[in-house]
């Protein structure tokens, strides 16, 4: 059995543990990646992530740190206003919307939208032949021995890795945090997304859009344009059997749905993607660290896609997480004061998140009359009042 020794090891293949090991890499550290599988980096692959992220403006300023913006920039929509669309019934009447200007906060966009694959297709390029960092797919992290000095950790392959600090960014189900011994609280909501892009013969005007009805928001974030045509990534949320029912509608069948789902904002929706079904949780980790371990990303957080908010929280955590160990140096690498910094940070800003983001999906998706009128109001008082509009706005964007 080998054993490696490095500063930092990352158990994690999606976009926060790719990003976390170039931010880390490209700060000095020496750092291992290990995951089960390598990311899928082209759009027609089969297990292809074809959501999309609205990178807000945090998280721009990382990318552009390490290197990674220049590869990305080509490819991503900036989006100026957010536009919410308040409907009822079926087919959905308007009964009332509001626009968000990224010009009321002085910024020119809010943040800039790219498809998950793409990022991933970016992180792969602009980690390739970086010294600082070993990429090892088709390895998982198996189980962990936390010292005073280091943490000695076992793989899959039988490897062992010793490292100053591991960082949990292998998902909801973390075996990092597992091993930790750290527990979590998940809440259910019985719903799952469906995810794809469509083609509309409008122009998006850099507008995204949030159309709420019963079951949850179906939200138009725009892309650029594809095979001639303006075109938008979908993000829908319904409750679980008819998200499944809607995902197996033959084509023309689906289109007529989701162009009435969106009142039609953009014109006639046509599909230009295949479809994909996530299950929508919200999760919290009782706490961010343990001896030598700290979590990040959907180990530490699960937070339903509304708002833009679950991979900028992430990538929240990497930004506090690298400076933190910057300030640290190399003797106070993963150490109980880091680790406790870094937690006692963290915690409030995403216990805040997950309870705003929980409520407001439980007011969003109900059928109830009454919450609907709800719904309209806080929509309504939202936007008018205006410090109360330029507050959220700034909160939503990681302040």
């Amino acid at each position: 059995m080998a054993r490696t020794e490095t500063e930092i090891l990352i158990a994690g293949g999606g976009i926060a543990g790719l990003t976390a090991a170039l931010a880390f890499g490209k700060a000095g550290f020496r750092t291992i990646l290990v995951s089960p599988e390598p990311p899928v980096t082209r759009g027609e692959d089969d297990g292809s992530d074809l959501r999309s992220t609205a990178f807000l403006q945090p998280a721009k300023r990382l990318f552009e740190q390490i290197g990674l913006w220049d590869d990305l920039a080509d490819t991503a929509t900036p989006l100026n206003v957010l536009r919410v669309v308040d409907t009822v019934n079926w087919p959905p009447q308007i009964r009332d919307s509001r626009e968000f200007m990224a010009s009321d906060l002085g910024e020119a966009s809010f943040g800039w939208n790219l498809m998950n694959w793409r990022v991933l297709q970016g992180l792969s390029r602009v980690l390739d032949g970086l010294e600082t960092v070993e990429l090892r797919f088709g390895t998982a992290f198996a189980s962990m021995v936390a010292r005073d000095t280091g943490a000695i950790v076992r793989l899959s392959d039988g490897d062992s890795v010793s490292a100053k600090l591991v960082i949990g960014a292998d998902g909801r189900n973390s075996a990092v945090r597992e091993a930790s011994g750290i527990g979590v609280h998940t809440t259910r909501y019985g719903q799952k997304t469906l995810a794809f892009v469509v083609g509309h013969p409008k122009p998006h005007a850099n507008v995204s859009t949030e159309i709420y009805n019963e079951g949850g928001p179906f939200t138009l974030v725009p892309l650029p344009d594809l095979d001639g045509q303006h075109a938008s990534a979908v993000v829908w949320m319904n409750p679980g059997q008819r998200a499944e029912e809607m995902a197996a509608l033959d084509r023309e069948t689906f289109e007529t749905r989701i162009s009435e789902r969106s009142s039609y904002i953009l014109g006639p929706l046509s599909l230009k993607s295949e479809r994909r079904l996530w299950p929508i949780i919200s999760q919290r980790a009782d706490h961010l660290s343990a001896p030598r371990v700290a979590l990040m990303a959907e180990a530490a957080h699960v937070i339903p896609p509304i708002g833009a908010q679950g991979l900028n929280t992430s990538l929240n955590d990497l930004i506090l997480l690298r400076d933190l160990a910057l300030m640290a140096g190399r003797a106070g690498l993963g150490g109980d004061r880091m680790l406790a910094k870094y937690d006692r940070q963290r915690a409030a800003d995403i216990r805040r998140r997950v309870a705003a983001i929980d409520v407001f999906n439980r007011v969003t998706r109900s059928g109830n009359p009454q919450v609907q009128m709800l719904r309209l109001a806080g929509m309504k008082a939202v936007h008018d009042v205006n410090g109360l509009r330029e507050t959220i706005m700034r909160v939503g964007m990681g302040g």
